[in-house]
């Protein structure tokens, strides 16, 4: 098992005992709350697209930018810190009263940016990722967990570009507030190719026959590249360069997916799914240097990497981790993995329809947005009793 990331494996699925916990642990109300709050505001996009909403106070495209990723996925992102972070350190992370205050504080931020109070959504948005910076500073800190403290950068960097965001829209700076969005972006990719390589080829190599492996100058390859790219969009790197390092550390990460030998993890749901998200992060590179020739829409790309791989991964961390730490067996049901198949089908939809047939935009769209809002209101039903009771073998978490 690594050390990183311990999730029990019980002999057995026993019924949960009666009893409240959805404070207990990180993982349970964001975990929960995020599922929601994506299944509904995904609507509430289709619907703004349509043109049936009105206007909020981030218009367009620029809120629904701004609710997937500081509202949805680092919501899950928090949920999954503090509770892998408590394996790490070996300390508490925020728990009972405190995480209810954060929960508070995520909440408030979803609303107030329907509302006129730019300045007030602004300050809650930004104190999110902050506090929960310093929830998980804290437990690291104690333990001298060096090698896990980038997580807590990778948190402050998120409430310097969501305070980039908002600053531009309230007009104190000129700098586009996408800028915050696409630095935002690479944060979160960045998260996810750490993470997917830690716990990807772990869980591919407990299954029989499989030998997922890695090769330390690839590893550096994929996760330096990544970084480069975070750094070119800081500096706002256009043209031929950004095209070559996009095509780089696409490479970089395709090569490092194919050692974890994902074609053996096809009849295990719990692994392919995170395989088959893993994969979009070399499409959404490859996209993302053809948008910068200008051969096909940005668009292509933002929504692979969003659609494909952040919300392919979190479909599948959800289920894993929600299972291993509320004493179940690690086995997907029927409905996890109903809830694979809408969120992946969402990306595809997503992006291969308007790259064959761009004037089909607006169906791809909206069907996208119907089956991704469905997986996630199917995990949320699904998982509510497990993520509301104590655990299935009755030990705290």
């Amino acid at each position: 098992m690594s050390p990183f990331l311990q999730i029990q494996h019980p002999c057995a699925a026993p019924a949960a005992p009666p009893g409240f916990a959805l404070w207990q642990l990180g993982f349970r109300p964001f975990y929960l709350l995020a599922s929601v709050f994506s299944a509904l505001s995904i609507g509430l996009w289709a619907l703004q697209f349509s043109g049936w909403l009105g206007t909020p106070y981030l218009a367009g495209p620029m809120w629904h930018a701004h609710e997937m990723l500081f509202g949805f996925t680092l919501a899950v992102i928090v949920g999954f810190l503090f509770t892998a972070g408590r394996n790490w350190s070996g300390r508490p992370t925020p728990t009972g009263a405190a995480l209810m205050a954060l929960a508070a504080l995520w909440v408030a931020g979803r609303v107030l940016v329907l509302t006129p109070y730019g300045w007030a959504a602004a300050v809650v948005n930004v104190a999110f990722p902050l506090a929960a910076a310093i929830g998980l500073a804290i437990p690291f800190i104690a333990a001298r967990n060096k090698r896990n403290y980038f997580f807590v950068a990778l948190l402050l960097l998120m409430a310097l570009a969501v305070l980039g965001v908002h600053l531009a829209q309230l007009g104190v700076t000129q700098l586009p507030g996408w800028v915050g969005i696409q630095v935002a972006l690479d944060v979160v990719l960045f998260t996810m190719a750490v993470m997917g390589g830690r716990v990807i080829p772990m869980f591919t190599n407990a299954i029989a026959g499989a030998s997922a492996t890695k090769r330390p100058w690839l590893e550096k390859a994929a996760l330096g590249s990544t970084l480069a790219l975070l750094l070119a969009d800081v500096l706002q790197l256009h043209g031929a360069a950004l095209v070559a390092l996009a095509g780089l550390c696409a490479a970089a990460h395709l090569a490092r997916w194919a050692l974890w030998q994902p074609w053996k993890t096809w009849r295990t749901p719990l692994v392919w799914v995170l395989h088959v998200a893993y994969f979009w992060i070399p499409v959404h590179l490859a996209l993302r240097g053809l948008g910068e020739m200008g051969l096909v829409s940005p668009s292509l790309a933002i929504h692979a990497l969003t659609v494909g791989a952040i919300g392919g991964l979190i479909i599948g961390m959800m289920t894993r981790t929600a299972l291993g730490h509320t004493g179940r067996r690690l086995t997907a049901s029927r409905a996890d993995v109903a809830c694979y198949l809408l969120v992946l089908a969402a990306a595809l939809v997503r992006v291969a329809v308007p790259l064959v047939a761009p004037a089909q935009i607006v169906h791809a769209v909206l069907g996208s947005a119907a089956l991704w809002s469905a997986g996630f209101a199917l995990y949320a039903v699904t998982y509510w009793p497990v993520l509301t009771r104590v655990r299935a073998d009755g030990k705290p978490g």
